[in-house]
């Protein structure tokens, strides 16, 4: 009979410990280790179903080892393919994360539903087989190719993918599955540990993509130890706020492509729905006369887009001021604050601002700094911003504008949405001929000289 004995893990990081700990000393986290039983005598170790025999594997040169091209598969989702990098790759090991409700299901589901000629075995130990049937009419979707599993044993399901053969593997969500090596609950760090290593291990060697749904604890992150995302090959994080209908779709890590991608939908009763040009959608009509209101051209990944900024500024009840950012790092817009009081010379320090990136974006393009501060001025002389022009610049502390990355890019964006003038900083268009473009294109050195052709 196997001796046990049992450990305390921390449920944030899982660091274990002999004894229980108020703060975890690895991540500094509160009240987060939980008792688990663990097996010491590791001889009586069953082999999961499933799992070929491991092969004698010998070192090789780094000369000698041939270079692919990864083998990707077409998910018919444009704005899904450019987060993975062009497709899913076979073999790989995909994690998507989002808030309860957000629609991470639905996305999976509907790609699945939608893929013609592969054979997909969808994995459920949340939702029951009827369930997953509304939910793919709801979608009007209809494939013969995709097996509905509802099962939480990781043996079980192993058994069920051999005599499958899927071409693709959907586990929803991966803090259900428990295996039978490991005596403690599901969800707990150890079952989430070790499934993820099992299938991470039948993933390679059956060259199956596989495509796990995890969740958001109430920090923001994914529940669970961080190595569940260090054994990963990808990280989806699926964004939003539930009460509005735009969806973000951002890759925190991909071994296979880019990780400063962005996809956007729009949630619909139907489903979701891509967004191929989020800058119409992002950008309202009616701010015409409207103080506080400053349109940017940003670049998420390689897409550019225009996005409003909104700033409000008002005079200070309490004695001291409030700085509120929404979408945007405050501690940057602080620092835009004092480069505005500093060098335009304008005094800010008995105001309260509020900043807000419209659309529930979070946006870090520094290019947006030249927008920020004129949506702040704008709003505190009350003076509105003329209809139809944008920029793009980063302002430094000394109140220059500083050059910006793929500035064609931004400007022939800005000309398709029908816009007059950009404003851009100065030598910025090296190697562009400008004298294409039916917008007017004004380079700047300083921000008093953005503020001259803004407010005269």
């Amino acid at each position: 009979m196997a001796k046990t004995k049992t450990v305390y893990v921390c449920s944030n990081c899982g660091t274990d410990s002999p004894k229980w700990q108020g703060k975890c000393p690895n991540c500094g986290e509160w009240n987060t280790f939980v008792e688990e039983v663990i097996a010491k005598d590791t001889s009586s170790r069953r082999s999961v179903p499933g799992m070929t025999d491991n092969v004698k594997i010998r070192p090789v040169l780094l000369r000698d080892i041939t270079a692919e091209e990864e083998t990707r598969i077409d998910l018919k989702d444009a704005e899904l393919n450019r987060v993975l990098g062009g497709g899913l790759v076979k073999g790989s090991l995909v994690l998507i994360g989002g808030e309860p409700g957000i629609g991470k299901s639905t996305l999976v589901l509907q790609t699945v539903l939608g893929l013609r000629g592969l054979k997909t075995l969808y994995v459920s130990g949340e939702e029951s087989s009827r369930q997953l049937k509304l939910r793919a009419d709801r979608l009007k979707h209809d494939t013969p190719d995709c097996f509905i599993l509802c099962e939480t044993n990781l043996e079980q399901i192993f058994v069920q993918a051999q005599n499958v053969q899927p071409d693709l593997l959907i586990i929803d969500s991966i803090q259900t599955i428990f295996t039978e090596l490991v005596e403690s609950s599901p969800g707990s760090v150890s079952q989430v540990r070790e499934c993820s290593a099992a299938i991470l291990k039948y993933a390679k060697e059956s060259g199956v993509p596989v495509l796990l749904i995890g969740h958001i604890n109430k920090e923001g992150s994914i529940a669970g130890p961080k190595v569940l995302e260090h054994i990963v090959d990808t990280v989806l994080q699926f964004e939003g706020d539930q009460h509005y209908m735009y969806r973000i779709l951002r890759s925190i890590k991909n071994r296979f492509g880019s990780t400063a991608e962005l996809g956007i939908y729009e949630m619909r009763q139907n489903g979701l729905r891509e967004v191929s040009n989020p800058s119409e959608l992002l950008l309202t009509q009616n701010h015409e006369g409207l103080s506080g209101v400053a349109i940017a051209a940003a670049i998420e990944g390689v897409r550019p887009f225009l996005i409003e900024t909104q700033a409000l500024v008002s005079s200070a009840v309490y004695g001291t001021p409030q700085r509120s950012a929404t979408g945007f790092d405050l501690r940057r817009m602080n620092m835009l604050l004092a480069v505005l009081e500093k060098r335009a010379g304008f005094k800010l320090i008995q105001k309260d601002v509020f900043m807000n990136i419209a659309g529930g974006l979070k946006v870090n393009d520094p290019a947006i700094d030249l927008a920020v501060i004129s949506a702040v001025l704008s709003s505190s002389l009350d003076i509105s911003i003329e209809t139809g022009v944008c920029m793009a610049g980063e302002v430094g502390l000394s109140g220059e504008i500083r050059p910006v990355n793929r500035i064609e890019q931004r400007i022939m964006e800005a000309e398709k949405l029908g816009f007059s003038r950009i404003i851009i900083p100065h030598n910025n268009l090296k190697g562009f001929e400008s004298n294409k473009c039916k917008i007017q294109i004004i380079q700047v050195k300083k921000v008093e000289e953005a503020f001259r052709h803004l407010f005269g």
